[in-house]
């Protein structure tokens, strides 16, 4: 779809609000684990295709955003939607097990790629974008809140609200979501995503070049990332 230069910050209520927060596509699941059960009870997943993991980790449009050592085992990839119900859901409940088990110990490098279905995604990852070295605060913040912001009549404020927070004027705000480059970089990473690994719904993990679909528990994905460490 092509938009003019100003599109995501003039079309942000061009999507009724009620359908955004569904836009994890068809095959988007959350896991089904229970986050306080033994994960050695929880059999891994399994993967939905095969990728190199080379090629996957080429620099894109846009340099990725990493958590974790360089030097880690495991490098998880995660295509993510600002809108989507289930990444949310990842980004709450498990996000936080995952970074504390495995991001902060050094066994898993963790890369978030933009893959928005919607304006207000593109948004979303637009600010996060913008926020520098806050990229990844910017996008927890927008996942917590993102019922009041995502599902909101008035978009742009909800937004901007949530924006102030991270040091943000209007005048900054406005600037970022009329960044034409930007959003065609952010589209570049999405289009990129689609047509080179097969992305199709989020939130979707290539995890040392297996794929896995659905907001995984941390169960979940302790089965697949513990026998690669």
């Amino acid at each position: 779809m092509s938009l003019s230069r100003r599109t995501v910050l003039s079309s942000l209520a061009a999507v009724p609000a009620g359908l955004l927060l569904s836009a994890c596509s068809d095959s988007g699941q959350q896991g089904t684990a229970n986050a306080s059960s033994a994960s050695a009870s929880t059999a891994a997943p399994p993967a939905s295709d095969t990728l190199d993991m080379a090629e996957v980790l080429k620099e894109g449009a846009l340099p990725d955003k990493v958590k974790g050592s360089a030097d880690a085992k495991v490098t998880v990839v995660e295509y993510a939607s600002m809108t989507c119900s289930h990444c949310a859901h990842f980004a709450v409940n498990t996000y936080p097990e995952v970074e504390k088990k495995y991001i902060d110990t050094g066994k898993v490098r963790f890369i978030l790629r933009e893959f928005p279905f919607d304006p207000r995604a593109e948004a979303g990852f637009m600010l996060a974008r913008c926020a520098g070295d806050n990229y990844f605060p910017m996008i927890d913040v927008l996942f917590r809140q993102q019922m009041n912001w995502a599902a909101a009549e008035n978009v742009k404020d909800a937004m901007f609200q949530l924006a102030k927070l991270a040091g943000f004027t209007q005048e900054s705000f406005n600037a970022c979501l009329t960044d034409q480059n930007l959003l065609d970089q952010v589209r570049a990473v999405q289009k990129r995503g689609a047509e080179e690994f097969r992305i199709d719904s989020t939130p979707t993990f290539i995890i040392n070049g297996k794929v896995y679909k659905g907001a995984l528990s941390i169960d979940e994905i302790s089965a697949v990332i513990d026998p690669l460490l």
